[in-house]
């Protein structure tokens, strides 16, 4: 597929503005050279040309916020100077397997002042005595070459990077990074749960104790009442034994009579 074709399949009815990483792997440049992308593509950061059979960087258009290039497995020997003029904030460059042989046409490369990872793997440059040494004494700005820097210490992956990234972002001054944000809303959230259901439950048990208290309250109230009944209860029946006493004693008294 044709470099140009493949551009307008990979924005997918997106306008070029909109579109911050772009991949045309694999697909065919028809004169070596890059064709259709165009300075509209101002939010690109992320783009990758490897193995199109590109052999010149003539064409690249000013991407002032490109900061990741991959351009591995092709035929570009020299040219790279256009780099730093059109990608001026270029971080990370891949230009391993293409057919680049000597320190003059990488030397061009010390005007990308934020450059910190080139890869040259697979080129013939790498061949070179004192290769290493040659590099990071020409391109102070760089920390990793081929993958490890001066100490052969591995460079970190894309994720640890993003990770880097995001605590510049959110240095470590108390303030909490998006995912610990979340965790603290959530435990937050847990926190005001438990403290509802705590509360819940207290005020059932003060309702249960107020039911109680009603309730022995009620009983002896009733008891109370039932004492007094009894009472009433006997006092009615010594009135009638003291009345039935007074009756005979009258019987007798007539009898007499």
């Amino acid at each position: 597929m044709e470099m140009k074709k493949r551009i307008t399949l990979e924005l997918r009815n997106k306008s070029p503005a909109e579109v911050a990483e772009l991949v045309l792997d694999n697909c065919r440049s028809s004169d070596g050279g890059i064709d259709g992308l165009n300075d509209s593509f101002k939010e690109l950061e992320f783009l990758s040309m490897a193995n199109v059979e590109l052999s010149s960087l003539a064409k690249l258009p000013k991407l002032s916020k490109l900061r990741k290039l991959e351009l591995s497995n092709n035929s570009i020997s020299g040219g790279l100077e256009v780099l730093a003029e059109r990608c001026p904030n270029l971080i990370y460059l891949n230009l391993s397997g293409n057919k680049i042989k000597d320190l003059s046409t990488v030397e061009t490369l010390a005007n990308l002042k934020h450059l910190r990872s080139l890869d040259l793997f697979n080129c013939e440059i790498t061949n070179l005595a004192d290769y290493r040494d040659s590099i990071f004494q020409k391109l102070q700005q760089i920390t990793f070459l081929d993958g490890f820097d001066q100490e052969q210490n591995e460079a970190p992956d894309s994720e640890e990077e993003d990770d880097e990234e995001c605590e510049e972002e959110y240095p470590d001054d108390g303030a909490s990074t998006p995912e610990e944000f979340e965790e603290d809303e959530e435990e937050g959230e847990s926190d005001v749960e438990e403290e509802e259901v705590g509360l819940s439950y207290l005020m059932k048990e003060i309702r249960d104790d107020e039911d109680d208290d009603d309730y022995v309250e009620d009983g002896g109230k009733v008891e109370e009442e039932e004492e007094d009944d009894d009472d009433e209860d006997e006092e009615e029946a010594v009135e009638r034994g003291e009345k039935r006493k007074r009756d005979a004693e009258d019987e007798g008294d007539e009898d007499e009579d």
